[in-house]
């Protein structure tokens, strides 16, 4: 996992054609602000994209031009409060020839193929992550995407946690092959959420794919590719039937990655709170590296603590990020590629396919052999 470049970072501050936004003591990095060049988006559905639509507003970037909602009362009082166009119907924006990008916050399951029609007309797609409901899925969107010649990005919220990727780089500097157990254990709240979340069909999983992506792409990012995925799932429904038409809300995860170095993730989603956790223990030869939330410890062999450092980066930030770097991507691909690419968001998808395979079969599967299936 690489640090990424402060991209929608202190945009308060960009008033200038150019600003150099470096900390005391970091490198420095030059940002352009086009100012005559924006993007016209829309963003396709508002009771999952309330915060995606707020940080495009206030970029730099984009012209909120129009909104896709069919729920008239919440797409009424966000075309007034952002003076745009209001379709109740995703192949009308589509083919309304208005945009220039969507910003899609609906399900998949309602909108799949919108986002191919909006890719044959040459429109540039920025996703809510995952990629897709399943691997295939998801190929499949960045093979259209890459015939068609446009952009399929998919918001990478973890390479911008900065504790993420101060672990990340903490890990490689020690050298991987140092450490021999890698845990994370996290919880997620469960208020609020919609109810097709809850839809193996609908949604295509759980705990694991709606709210351990960014948790997947730092294994993945920092390790590679484990060799093989055990995994458990379950879910609190009363019986054997009711589970199984109902997404997991705990599950456990274990990856090999080598005969000396293994993973585990542990998950859950609580009812009846909108709080999280976060702990991620790093079990090395020499150091303990220990992430709480925000707050990075380092301690030696004996447990003690040698270092600490708390880091603070919120919803809004990360997403503001991820869709700057699109933006930008799009404006001059070859000085910006996207901080997370199709390659990299697959082989997530691979090792969430071999997990979900895994607590079908009760077998080890190897995310590789998905990754070669896909040609």
């Amino acid at each position: 996992m690489r640090i990424p470049p402060a991209a929608g970072k202190r945009r308060a501050e960009l008033k200038s054609d150019k600003l150099d936004i470096a900390e005391p003591g970091e490198s420095r990095v030059l940002f352009v602000v086009m100012d005559k060049k924006k993007l016209k988006a829309a963003v396709l559905g508002l009771k999952e994209g309330g915060v995606l639509l707020e940080c495009a507003a206030e970029s730099p970037y984009f012209d909120i031009t129009a909104v896709a909602e069919k729920e008239s009362e919440i797409a009424e009082q966000t075309t007034k409060q952002y003076q745009c166009e209001w379709f109740d119907d995703y192949r009308q924006l589509v083919m309304s020839g208005k945009v220039d990008c969507i910003l899609v916050a609906a399900g998949l399951y309602s909108c799949e193929q919108h986002i191919r029609l909006a890719m044959e007309k040459g429109i540039h797609i920025f996703k809510l992550s995952p990629p897709g409901r399943n691997f295939s899925q998801a190929a499949e969107l960045f093979r259209y995407a890459d015939e068609k010649k446009v952009t399929y990005a998919v918001s990478a919220q973890s390479r911008y946690i900065e504790s993420l990727t101060a672990l990340s780089e903490s890990i490689k500097e020690e050298a991987i092959q140092k450490f021999k157990l890698i845990t994370a254990d996290c919880s997620y709240g469960g208020s609020g959420r919609p109810v097709w979340h809850n839809d193996p069909e609908l949604a295509g999983g759980g705990v694991l794919l709606r709210d351990c992506y960014e948790i997947v792409d730092f294994f993945v990012g920092t390790f590679g590719l484990p060799e093989q995925v055990y995994c458990l799932a379950t879910n609190n429904a009363e019986d054997k039937q009711k589970r199984g038409a109902l997404t997991e809300d705990t599950i456990s995860v274990m990856m090999k990655y080598t005969d000396d170095l293994c993973g585990n993730l542990v998950a859950r989603k609580i009812e009846g709170t909108n709080e999280g956790v976060r702990i991620i223990n790093c079990y090395g030869k020499e150091k303990t590296l220990v992430l709480s939330g925000d707050v990075l410890q380092i301690s030696d062999d004996n447990g003690e603590a040698k270092k600490k450092k708390k880091f603070s980066t919120g919803t809004e930030l990360l997403l503001a990020g991820t869709l700057d770097n699109f933006a930008l991507s799009i404006f001059e691909p070859q000085e910006n590629k996207l901080i997370c690419s199709a390659n990299e968001h697959l082989k997530n998808m691979a090792v969430i396919e071999a997990a979900y395979l895994s607590s079908r079969t009760g077998m080890p599967e190897e995310p590789k052999r998905i990754l070669e299936y896909s040609g």
